[in-house]
């Protein structure tokens, strides 16, 4: 079953002589469990669609179905409770709050989605370890590696469950050894539990594992690579 129905995406900004037409009329479907890879060089569209498809953004044109519910007829207050309780995100940068330890980083959405405390903690805990930073709780993000600040990064985007995780070059600022284990982490997720993946990268040697592979160039699919 589809997850995800992007039909005609297209994202223009500025307008008249300083528009920019990014994405020009983009056909996507992911079903539930997959794991699909975008990849292309830099300017060709990547993240910008990845955006749409997370309802970080909203396109210019175009209709995206996700988990059944047409995105674009919410309302701000709308897409910003069903990107809380429904998508799980992991960008490049970590995106973690450097005075919040890593146990309260994780445990902040859940929060924000109404569960208590101590079930927070406790959902925050089982995420922290399986990622495999066990007794890591308490530590401030500068007192952990880029490696492990993306790995809580991904215990904060899965703790609550989300039917769909983005992770938008999540290996960017890591070196090869800490990527490939922040990859073998989202396929573990992936193939273990079923969780379905949307990952941005420019390394074809982090896409392998997935099942589909979309390539883009100048603001198109080009390709669609099926690897499983």
């Amino acid at each position: 079953m589809d997850i995800i129905k992007a039909k005609n995406i297209h994202r223009k900004f500025g307008t008249g002589e300083l528009e920019f037409h990014i994405l020009k009329g983009i056909d996507v479907t992911v079903e539930e469990g997959e794991f699909v890879a975008i990849m292309g060089k830099s300017g060709a569209g990547k993240s910008t669609l990845m955006y749409q498809l997370s309802v970080l953004d909203e396109p210019t044109e175009g209709e995206i179905i996700v988990n059944g519910i047409d995105v674009k007829k919410l309302n701000e207050k709308e897409s910003t409770a069903f990107r809380l309780n429904t998508l799980g995100y992991v960008f490049q940068n970590y995106a973690l709050v450097p005075d919040l330890s890593a146990e309260e980083n994780v445990m902040l959405p859940l929060l924000m989605r109404g569960y208590l405390w101590s079930e927070s903690k406790k959902m925050a805990r089982t995420a922290i370890d399986g990622v495999g930073l066990e007794g890591k709780y308490n530590n401030l993000p500068a007192e952990l590696s880029g490696g492990e600040q993306q790995r809580v990064s991904i215990a904060r985007a899965v703790a609550g469950k989300p039917k769909i995780l983005f992770a938008d070059e999540p290996t960017a600022n890591l070196d090869t050894a800490s990527g490939t284990q922040v990859v073998d982490l989202i396929t573990k997720l992936n193939r273990e539990d079923g969780q379905t993946v949307v990952m941005v990268t420019h390394e074809r040697e982090y896409a392998v594992d997935c099942d589909r592979v979309l390539h883009m160039e100048d603001g198109l699919v080009t390709m669609i690579e099926t690897l499983k």
